[in-house]
């Protein structure tokens, strides 16, 4: 890869975070993408304005100039697009310093998901952006989670938008102890599962009693969605981020039937698990 290129984009997937019980642990990289870049754009895309996330993430790490931006993400749909955005963000403003070359960026990564979940405020969904794949993800540390499944992932995106600074503000701020063992045994349960390949046990490991009944209570035809996709036949299904989207899991050879089923009030895409996260590009 050229390092002396003064054009250089980065793709990075979009996520779905929170994956049912894993509230701010647990985000699944998607196939659907962000690129952003300096220099030499696409025809199609767009000039980053001052607030956009990518150009904020570019000037924090120090970043100078303009970027351009083009996205398959819709915004403000619990598909991880400020999350992708500041990932791009950080990783130009490296390559701006240092260049494309792949193993300097890889080398870098570890610190630049920490600028990124600093600036998210989380970092499930930067995780998965920048790695690829699905991840559990702690202030500081980040493991990738093996996984034999390659599923296809169903996201059903809604007309409504939401606000994740919002939605946080009604979840509440203590929780019983109950409902944390449950939380706590579904999160094991679902990582396990992924890595065991136990298609059986993502039903029980994606319940959760932490946040998604609260969000739910705003959007209750994202509810609606979400069981009437596993009487359908999906593995199991959860509010992607905040919402209001959902996301479920399936057999790809059953993967179009179960959109189908869907609610016509929202668009339904078809998608895989990235396995691939960001990625520098020299243009």
């Amino acid at each position: 890869m050229n390092s002396t290129s003064n054009s250089i984009a980065v793709r990075v997937p979009a996520s779905s975070a929170n994956i049912g019980p894993g509230f701010d642990v647990l985000g699944m990289a998607l196939s659907l993408h962000l690129e952003a870049g300096f220099g030499s754009s696409p025809a199609d895309a767009i000039e980053a304005t001052a607030n956009h996330p990518v150009l904020v993430a570019f000037k924090h790490c120090g970043g100078q100039g303009p970027l351009w931006v083009r996205s398959q993400m819709p915004m403000g749909k619990g598909l991880g697009f400020s999350g992708a955005a500041r990932v791009a963000g950080v990783s130009l403003a490296h390559a701006q310093k240092n260049g494309s070359d792949e193993i300097i960026f890889r080398n870098a990564q570890t610190e630049l998901l920490a600028i990124a979940s600093e600036l998210e405020g989380h970092p499930d969904n930067v995780s998965a952006s920048m790695l690829g794949g699905v991840v559990a993800s702690v202030a500081g540390s980040t493991v990738r989670i093996p996984t034999p499944l390659d599923p296809a992932i169903i996201v059903w995106v809604p007309q409504e938008q939401t606000s994740t600074r919002e939605s946080r503000t009604k979840l509440p701020t203590t929780v019983s102890f109950a409902d944390a063992v449950f939380n706590v045994g579904r999160t094991a349960l679902l990582v396990a599962a992924f890595a065991a390949g136990d298609i059986s046990a993502l039903q029980t490991a994606t319940q959760d009693r932490l946040h998604q009944d609260v969000r739910f209570k705003k959007v209750p035809a994202s509810q609606a969605a979400m069981l009437g996709c596993i009487d359908a036949g999906a593995w199991c299904a959860w509010l992607s981020g905040s919402g209001p989207t959902i996301a479920a899991m399936c057999d790809p050879a059953d993967a179009q039937n179960i959109a189908d089923k869907f609610p016509d009030q929202g668009s339904t895409m078809v998608l895989r698990i990235a396995a691939q996260g960001a990625q520098l590009l020299a243009i």
